[in-house]
């Protein structure tokens, strides 16, 4: 048909391990109209993100297209120079990635990294007129002053304003295709509303194509026409979006459809002269001199209990797990361990207070060297906090990576590029565990995974802490995942704690103005979800 801009037919991609080729796209066909959005969704390692980047005509570094063909608007890709497919990518087909701060170059501003595509490498406009569209793209996409943000760093924006900053630079060219890879990850509820609001209003505006990356069921929902499956490389079944949620077919789709079960057993409540692991006391921080980024926190983490901290991208959550870790030491407050004052800066703090309290970090792709290996990467700090050599360091760090549900024998010497985004977070999760911690801090751990292997990373957290009295600080913006695990909420505002207290008394009304609005902005699985959510507000 004519109106057919990208099909693909019987795609096989194959990835390297040593000397050895496998298989891990078979056989996928796919076809993609002009102004049409195609969900690809699956567990992580299913293929989606190699499928996605293949449409571009790229294969990451150890995989290679092995077979099929991959037709972009009548255009051959596979037949064309790399030069040619280069021209194509940013100018007619854009991609935005899973891990924004993967993706920005830290040296350089955003709106100049965000005009080098249709300035500099493809002519399309001239750098005032790029800055100008830079500026209006920030303001559809909601982001905070959209004539200035443009002027800073990666580093001196949030995590969800860089994924937000990054989809506007995939729009610089207004290009005919965009891959979205996990787009909203980063992004807390009441942003993510806003930027898939944006995101389908760009694609229906330029009748833009896009293929929509996710593990979340309830966004694919909101966004997509039609909705692939797949599963370890395979295609599963694929329907149009009301058929397929309505009524999947295969046993797979159906477990994937299935409500999270796992919710963590009530734990008694502290008592008054519980000493907590970790308390933070009356906190102030601050990057720049007389700009707080936190005021006044203060929160307890008692043994054994999560405590979760929810709020919007910017609020202040990974800033005060900064604080905790000393990498960031406050203006004012203090902060306790087990009733004794910690010294505030991380060079300060002894080998113990370091190997006390442990971090997972939100974006696996940057936190993981990518030049060590698996091995090197869990045994270092077994190593440095255990002394453990030899046999024992070994065995140390084959239990762990059984732990997380990774055969060591396939992965204990591959590198991080060789890993899936959710195999990544989980070697993350081993790194904190290789410490022996009494308090962990959970950045956004289940962020990247999907639901099934979400779950499971949950389950297995839960079921260190009960086996080792673990405490947890849980940064996260999926209320799911809050319901799941947390013991005590903290809901946090421009940097201030507005609402904190147990679990079961957080989620049930009267709720403060701002977690109301936050439990009302999580996504269903409903087609029409998204459209009913803005008309009440536009009512409101």
């Amino acid at each position: 048909m004519d109106d057919i801009l990208l099909k693909i037919q019987d795609l096989r991609i194959e990835g390297r391990q040593g000397k050895t080729w496998f298989t891990i796209v078979d056989g996928i066909n796919l076809e993609l109209r002009k102004g049409e959005v195609l969900g690809l969704i699956g567990e992580s390692g299913a293929g989606k993100s190699t499928l996605g980047l293949a449409a571009m005509g790229y294969s990451r570094d150890g995989t290679r297209i092995a077979g099929g063909s991959i037709n972009f608007d009548g255009t051959d890709l596979l037949s064309l120079t790399e030069a040619g497919r280069r021209d194509l990518r940013g100018r007619r087909i854009a991609y935005v990635a899973q891990s924004a701060a993967a993706c920005f170059n830290p040296a350089h501003r955003l709106i100049d990294q965000f005009t080098e595509a249709p300035v500099q490498i493809h002519g399309l406009e001239d750098k005032a007129t790029s800055e100008k569209h830079a500026r209006e793209l920030y303001d559809q996409m909601h982001l905070p002053d959209p004539d200035g943000i443009g002027l800073r760093y990666s580093h001196q924006v949030s995590g969800g304003q860089l994924q937000r900053a990054m989809t506007a630079m995939a729009m610089s060219c207004k290009p005919d295709l965009i891959i979205f890879d996990e787009p909203t990850t980063a992004l807390d509820v009441t942003t993510q509303i806003e930027v898939l609001t944006a995101i389908r209003e760009v694609v229906r505006k330029f009748n833009t194509a896009a293929i929509y990356i996710t593990h979340d069921l309830a966004v694919v929902a909101q966004m997509a026409d039609r909705i692939k499956v797949l599963l370890q490389g395979q295609e599963v079944e694929e329907a149009p979006t009301e058929e397929m949620l309505a009524a999947p077919k295969e046993d797979y789709t159906k477990s994937l459809w299935a409500v999270r079960s796992f919710r963590s057993e009530p734990k008694p409540k502290p008592g008054q002269d519980d000493v907590p692991v970790v308390r933070v006391e009356n906190v102030t921080a601050e990057y720049r001199p007389g700009e707080p980024v936190v005021k006044d926190l203060s929160f307890d983490i008692h043994h054994g209990r999560t405590v979760a901290v929810v709020g919007e991208s910017g609020s202040g959550k990974s800033t005060a797990a900064k604080v905790m870790t000393g990498l960031l030491p406050p203006v004012e407050g203090r902060l306790l361990l087990d009733g004794n004052e910690l010294p505030p800066s991380l060079a300060n703090r002894t080998k113990d207070h370091l190997r006390e309290v442990q971090m997972i970090y939100q974006m696996a792709d940057t936190a993981l060297n990518p030049k060590q290996t698996i091995r090197r990467i869990i045994g270092r700090p077994i190593q440095f906090y255990l002394g453990l050599q030899g046999k024992q360091l070994e065995e140390r760090i084959r239990d762990l990576l059984d732990a997380i549900e990774l055969e060591p024998d396939t992965y204990i010497d591959r590198l991080p590029s060789e890993l899936s985004g959710g195999q990544k977070q989980r070697i993350g999760i081993a790194r904190a565990l290789a410490a022996e911690p009494r308090c962990i801090i959970c950045d956004e751990v289940t962020s990247a995974l999907d639901q099934l292997v979400a779950e499971g990373i949950l389950r297995l957290l839960k079921r260190l802490q009960d086996k080792r009295g673990l405490s947890y600080m849980f940064i996260t913006h999926d209320l799911a995942t809050v319901q799941a695990i947390a013991d005590d909420v903290v809901v946090m505002q421009k940097g201030r704690v507005v609402e904190q207290g147990p679990k079961e008394d957080m989620f049930q009304p009267p709720h403060h103005p701002y977690t109301d609005t936050l439990l009302r902005s999580v996504p269903q699985m409903e087609p029409d979800w998204l459209t009913r959510t803005l008309q009440k507000r536009e009512e409101a």
